[in-house]
């Protein structure tokens, strides 16, 4: 059975931090893409962010320089350092993996991230 598990959400001011993270379990995290999904009230699901294959880390325009993904492959825990949070920021934030980065195929039941204006 495969497992992800989001922590670190909560209500922060505008422009204050927040790290996000994902603990996976029965699945090897480097086999698998790794990203981030937010959902606010009444939109559309939206990639965040993720690693490719090689690595390297791609970002929705609007957290780029303000969100960085990471991992730690040892404790399978993926994590989002959000920066400078805006109230437009303000989702249910999902972690998720999958095996093409086109579709993911796991997913965590989401931590709810509110910041406040």
């Amino acid at each position: 059975q495969v497992d992800l598990v989001e922590s670190g959400g909560g209500l922060v001011q505008a422009g204050g931090s927040l790290r996000l993270s994902c603990a996976a379990s029965g699945i090897r995290m480097n086999d698998y893409y790794m990203g981030w999904f937010r959902q606010a009230p009444g939109k559309e699901r939206e990639f965040v962010a993720r690693f490719s294959w090689l690595n390297s880390t791609y970002y929705l325009a609007s957290v780029k320089g303000r969100f960085t993904i990471s991992r730690d492959s040892a404790k399978d825990t993926v994590y989002l350092q959000m920066n400078t949070l805006k109230p437009e920021d303000t989702a249910v934030y999902l972690c998720a993996a999958g095996r093409t980065p086109g579709y993911f195929e796991y997913w965590g039941q989401g931590t709810q991230v509110t910041v406040s204006s």
